[in-house]
């Protein structure tokens, strides 16, 4: 096959599409992917040589904008559009995959103008605009939040399951602030790192490139010795050395905890779309996976007691949820559509 990858913006959509890339890279199909340059798709897929060819083209959100802006926004999507119906058009492709996002909207309707096959991966408990305006038209509609997916499972990176474990012990704390940073998690750890180090925790913070300079200075004003990460390709590892992580409730993140065993305390973001990271925290707490706590209701206190309950239960329950072949799964189920 020769599919289009398209999509991104945030580490959540760009971790879908680098599983999905894997796949099709290893049963030999050959593989375009378009994106935009805002966000982070260039510094996911700008040197990704698994890629045939890469496309960013200038697109960016239309939801959040208004009066000029707005029309600006869909301006360039527009123009966006009729670059990508030629590149999939003069490069023959037999489906398109959409992993979410504003960056995947040209190339979603270049396929549908074009009458190819078009599949939705949506990573949320709460479907995006664009992912809902598409569904209807959508060869296929993934998600494992929906009980109608024709695969259910997350597509995520497979070290994550090769190297899950049982938790027994909490020796090893990490707050995961996102490529990003998340304000409100790193303030948290911060506040909260004397009290854990006392109790004799090993501290990781992946606090994200744009609050790492201010957490550096911070920790080392007080002399406190905690794992300080900003961005970092090293994820898997820092999760599999993890007990315990404080997190906020992006779907990647949530389903690459449960890959590895990593029980979670997740604050989901308060202003994300549709309160989307809530439902995804919700789906885990409803079934005793997770804690759930809103931004409001969290104090270091609440996080602190989490360390004195059993932790084995929640972890084998995670092991179990996750599927490790999900998208070699959604590649099969694709190529026997598309054939």
């Amino acid at each position: 096959m020769r599919v289009v990858i398209t999509g991104g913006g945030t580490g959540g959509h760009l971790s879908i599409a680098s599983a999905l890339l894997q796949v099709l890279k290893g049963r030999g199909d050959e593989v375009i992917y378009i994106g935009s340059t805002s966000g982070q798709d260039q510094r996911w897929f700008a040197n990704e040589t698994a890629y045939e060819s890469v496309h960013f083209l200038q697109t960016s959100g239309v939801v959040n904008k208004k009066g000029l802006q707005k029309i600006v926004s869909l301006f360039h999507i527009f123009k966006a559009f009729l670059v990508s119906r030629s590149i999939i058009k003069s490069a023959s492709v037999d489906a398109v995959i959409s992993v979410g996002g504003f960056s995947a909207a040209p190339a979603s309707l270049a396929a549908l103008s074009l009458k190819i096959p078009l599949f939705i991966h949506e990573q949320n408990a709460v479907t995006g605009r664009l992912n809902a305006l598409l569904k209807p038209y959508a060869a296929a509609f993934f998600s494992s939040y929906n009980a109608d997916s024709a695969v259910k499972g997350y597509p995520i990176n497979q070290k994550l399951f090769e190297t899950a474990r049982v938790r027994e012990e909490k020796r090893t704390i990490i707050f995961l602030g996102g490529s990003q940073g998340a304000e409100f998690v790193n303030n948290l750890a911060l506040q909260m790192a004397p009290q854990l180090l006392e109790r004799g925790m090993h501290m990781i913070h992946q606090a994200g490139e744009r609050d790492y300079e201010r957490l550096k200075a911070a920790y080392a004003a007080q002399h406190l010795h905690v794992e300080l990460y900003g961005f970092t390709t090293e994820l898997p590892k820092l999760l599999q050395r993890s007990d315990v992580a404080v997190s906020r409730a992006g779907a990647s993140t949530l389903w690459e905890l449960c890959a590895n065993g990593l029980p979670a305390f997740y604050i989901p973001y308060p202003y994300a779309a549709g309160d989307h990271q809530y439902y995804n925290a919700q789906f885990l707490a409803e079934r005793d996976l997770s804690w759930c706590r809103r931004q409001r209701d969290t104090t270091p206190e609440a996080v602190m007691a989490i360390l004195d309950e059993d932790i084995v239960p929640m972890s084998r329950g995670l092991m179990l949820l996750g599927e490790p072949d999900a998208s070699e799964k959604i590649i099969r189920h694709i190529e026997g559509t598309v054939q």
